[in-house]
């Protein structure tokens, strides 16, 4: 069974951090890039950050860049998002994806506080 299952999220207050963890089983992430995206209440899902398995190579939207770092430990099937000076607006359900495929997660809340 193919499975991604995203970690990490909780409630933090305006300047905190968290690190979100997104594990893979029934597949790899060979070959694939693996990206991060938002859905905030009332608001369309976003791309938040990504990372191709192959080069390393890596994407931020610019409302998280230079806040959010995202790795890729692929040995392990494991992609992470190191998100630091969080704001209230990045408040949102967060969920991986290996892009081009219909491989999502359940998704995690992150919720900052004011």
């Amino acid at each position: 069974e193919v499975q991604l299952v995203e970690s990490g999220g909780g409630l933090v207050q305006a300047g905190g951090s968290l690190r979100l963890s997104c594990a893979a089983s029934g597949f790899t992430f060979d070959d694939y890039t693996i990206g991060w995206f938002r859905q905030a209440p009332g608001k369309e899902r976003e791309g938040v950050s990504c990372i191709s398995s192959g080069e390393g190579s890596t994407y931020y939207a610019d409302s998280v860049k230079g806040r959010f770092t995202i790795s890729g430990d692929f040995a392990n099937n494991t992609v992470y998002l190191q998100m630091n000076s969080l704001k209230p607006e990045d408040t949102a359900v967060y969920y991986c994806n290996a892009i081009g495929s219909s491989y999502w997660g359940q998704g995690t809340q992150v919720t900052v506080s004011s």
